[in-house]
């Protein structure tokens, strides 16, 4: 379980005790107990953080995240030299875990404050806020967007520029359903469809095409 948890399952802790002496005397504050206990639940479920079994090899792409792809485009259409779009749409129930696609050195990092409208507009990746990853490996560079939705409110990002990182390495989350964009170059041979689900770490997005 992610460390972020810890302040949520305080509170709902500290609510419980302080409900449940009310209870004895008034029997329906049980069930504001047990509400409680829920909310804890859903909080620790959330903040599951499962270990990942990352595939072999040096030139592989893998997902940063877990969820759903809702957009796979060249982000220049009609360009065949053409960086491609992945957007991957984490549900609340989704693992929120973020991970480095590849291995290499985080060359930029850039929080861009903004708005917290739905994730799934398009336009999210321009309005809402978020932290930008620009991450310098061996044959590629990839850019990684944390992008805060609807209901998430917080990208955290716990590595900073310089950090080096291995490929599946966990490097923050965001709370709550939210969006992660993946931004790679013309060169990786995609190997996901749009609407498939993946998850972070382990499914291969693409691989690197040897140089000629």
């Amino acid at each position: 379980m992610a460390k972020e948890a810890y302040p949520y399952l305080l509170w709902c802790g500290l609510a419980a005790a302080l409900l449940a002496p009310a209870a004895l005397w008034w029997p329906p504050a049980w069930g504001l107990v047990a509400v409680v206990g829920l909310v804890a639940a859903f909080v620790a479920y959330f903040f599951r953080d499962p270990e990942r079994q990352i595939p072999p090899g040096s030139d592989i792409v893998v997902s940063p995240a877990d969820g759903r792809i809702t957009r796979l485009a060249p982000v220049t259409p009609g360009d065949p030299a053409s960086p491609w779009l992945v957007s991957i749409f984490l549900s609340p129930l989704d693992v929120h875990i973020n991970r480095a696609p590849i291995a290499g050195i985080i060359r930029d990092v850039l929080h861009r404050p903004g708005q917290f409208k739905s994730a799934l507009r398009e336009d999210a990746a321009l309005i809402n806020e978020q932290f930008i990853v620009v991450l310098e490996g061996t044959h590629i560079t990839v850019t990684l967007k944390q992008i805060a939705g609807l209901i998430a409110r917080r990208c955290v990002l716990w590595k900073g520029v310089g950090d080096q990182v291995a490929c599946g390495e966990r490097i923050g989350l965001i709370k709550f359903s939210s969006r992660t964009d993946l931004i790679v170059p013309a060169e990786v041979e995609l190997q996901v469809r749009q609407g498939q689900r993946v998850k972070g770490g382990t499914t291969i997005i693409g691989r690197i095409r040897p140089l000629d």
